[in-house]
């Protein structure tokens, strides 16, 4: 079984910034992808980025350009600095990763439970 751990979500100020962080616990050999999603208020959850095993990334076309994803391999981390927060990016963050428990085993998906980030006008 697979844990996924959010963290760094809260309150702040339009403009300004928050860094998400997800850490992954449990029967790990890789992850491959990882993603954070959203759900804002009377939303459907919706992709925000993502980072493939070798590093490569897409993010949806709301927050290209404010929001980097990354992760570190070695600690099973994932994170998401996000810039220039603006009031429509309020909503819960969800952490997924795609994890693989043993080399020769099938990969499944796991979702962490979700951290809030409110931004006020």
């Amino acid at each position: 079984q697979v844990q996924l751990v959010e963290s760094g979500g809260g309150l702040v100020q339009a403009g300004g910034s928050l860094t998400l962080s997800c850490a992954a616990s449990g029967s790990i050999s890789n992850i491959n992808t990882m993603a954070w999603y959203r759900r804002g208020p009377g939303k459907q959850r919706e992709l925000v980025a993502a980072i493939t095993s070798v590093g490569s990334t897409n993010y949806a076309d709301s927050v290209k350009g404010r929001f980097t994803i990354s992760r570190d391999n070695a600690k099973s981390t994932g994170y998401l600095q996000m810039n220039s927060l603006k009031p429509e990016d309020t909503a819960v963050y969800y952490c997924y990763a795609d994890v693989r428990s043993s080399r020769f085993a099938p990969s499944h998906y796991y979702w962490g439970q979700g951290t809030q980030v409110t931004v006020s006008s």
